[in-house]
């Protein structure tokens, strides 16, 4: 059985690039344009773990985060944010919700993959294609 990953994010090169990392590493991956599509995502699939930029139209990603934690069916999942570069989140912010790390932009795709193989225990996904073909550099703005 392959993980679920959900990823949140107001830009298509980001979502496509993260998508394409995280299939290509085994996991079933599921998209979102903004926070209130995210949450509805997440409470319909029940992702393992969740990647959401924050600055997103509708509902930021820190929206998503304590919106996440207030639902009894979503409260444990661990998320992954992302920010601009030169964004700082307070420790206030980095309580709400399960943020587990915030990532700045630009960002490795590469990275974020090893990163939710870490929060998800390292297990291994049913159908992992590796990353033949894809490069490793890829940085998303």
């Amino acid at each position: 059985m392959s993980r679920k990953v959900l990823v949140v994010d107001d830009e298509a090169h980001i979502v496509q690039v993260l998508s394409l990392k995280l299939r290509n590493s085994g996991y079933e991956v599921f998209t979102a344009s903004d926070g209130e599509e995210g949450l509805e995502q997440a409470i319909a699939i029940a992702p393992d773990i969740v990647i959401t930029d924050f600055q997103m139209p509708y509902m930021t990603g820190l929206e998503l985060c304590q919106a996440l934690a207030k639902n009894s069916l979503t409260k444990t999942i661990p998320v992954l944010l992302l920010t601009a570069r030169g964004y700082a989140l307070d420790d206030d912010d980095l309580a709400i919700g399960n943020i587990k790390d915030v990532l700045s932009k630009p960002f490795s795709p590469r990275a974020i993959v090893q990163q939710v193989k870490e929060l998800l225990g390292g297990q291994a996904q049913s159908s992992a294609t590796g990353e033949h073909g894809v490069s490793s550099s890829l940085e998303a703005t």
